[in-house]
């Protein structure tokens, strides 16, 4: 099986700013995070933005309350992994910024998520956060799929004005958006 890379983007915490709520993070760490899940990798649009997705407390409150606005502790996350780690003891997990997932975790070409199986790390939150759930599969393939629209977009549009591959590439590419949209459309519907 090929092993693909887990995630491209490595999120960084960089916010400095100090807040009394935690919750006053969450835009900066949207950004910090590429907008994505820090331990699905998932983009938030996929699950409806910014309101949807929640903040983690690396360490949870219970075990260190002192953490409760410290930036460095502080994960932007899908619900469904926050409400599954919740306040699980934080030795199990792997730090997203601080640990690079692609040593721990990796995709095979259809996008499922699989732990290393030199990591004890991985092989735990692979098993109590779901991570080989379909859901994330999905939306890594139609993560893929957007981008290989836009890049269809762009040789379409680098072609010979009235060429038949310009043609070609141009109704191609309204098919697979036809179908992409109505796929999307049948996720907002659910």
């Amino acid at each position: 099986m090929a092993k693909i890379a887990f995630r491209k983007i490595w999120p960084q915490r960089d916010c400095k700013l100090n807040f009394t709520r935690y919750q006053s993070f969450k835009p900066h760490l949207r950004t910090d995070f590429n907008s994505r899940c820090g331990y699905t990798d998932c983009h938030d649009k996929w699950f409806g933005g910014i309101t949807t997705f929640h903040i983690d407390h690396f360490v949870p409150l219970k075990v260190n309350s002192a953490l409760k606005t410290t930036y460095s502790n502080l994960v932007y996350s899908c619900s469904y992994v926050n409400i599954l780690k919740s306040d699980d003891d934080p030795n199990n997990y792997l730090d997203p910024c601080n640990v690079d997932y692609n040593l721990h975790f990796y995709r095979d070409a259809l996008g499922v998520i699989y732990p290393e199986p030199s990591s004890p790390n991985a092989i735990y939150m692979h098993r109590k956060l779901k991570l080989g759930l379909a859901r994330y599969q999905i939306i890594w393939l139609l993560d893929n799929l957007y981008y290989c629209l836009k890049d269809l977009r762009k040789l379409a549009d680098s072609l010979p004005n009235g060429s038949a591959a310009e043609h070609e590439a141009k109704n191609l590419h309204y098919q697979l958006s036809g179908e992409f949209e109505k796929y999307f459309d049948y996720l907002s519907k659910s």
